[in-house]
């Protein structure tokens, strides 16, 4: 019996969590048990994901399977973007030059900033009223 490898590896971007199973297969990605181009409509979200498969030359050698929770659609593109790309980093040493080269495998520190009190938002003030 052949035993499949699988490389797991989770990614994050604003409040989104990506959590992503890479093994070697055709090519086919499912999110949350939905065909990839069915939960991400936007072309743009699409490019996004798929970057760090195209930068290593590995668009039909690996399934992917994410569940993703959190977050809009373009965060849960970007934390799924480096999810794949940790997995790929971990299933072989050499990707991951090209990954890093091409920034697959940095996190995104930008998070929505509190609002404040005393404040209508993180940064807009009440309307100030003279009379």
């Amino acid at each position: 019996m052949v035993e499949m490898v699988k490389y797991l590896a989770t990614g994050r971007r604003k409040s989104a969590i990506a959590r992503i199973v890479v093994s070697p297969g055709a090519g086919s990605i499912s999110v949350n048990k939905r065909p990839f181009a069915e939960y991400f409509p936007r072309e743009t979200d699409r490019i996004i994901v798929l970057e760090p498969l195209r930068i290593t030359n590995n668009l039909n050698k690996f399934d992917v399977t994410a569940t993703i929770s959190g977050g809009g659609i373009t965060g849960q593109a970007g934390a799924m973007k480096l999810g794949i790309a940790r997995a790929l980093a971990l299933s072989d040493e050499g990707m991951r030059g090209a990954l890093k080269k091409g920034q697959c495998l940095r996190r995104d520190p930008r998070m929505k900033e509190r609002k404040k009190p005393g404040q209508k938002g993180a940064r807009k003030k009440f309307q100030w009223v003279k009379r």
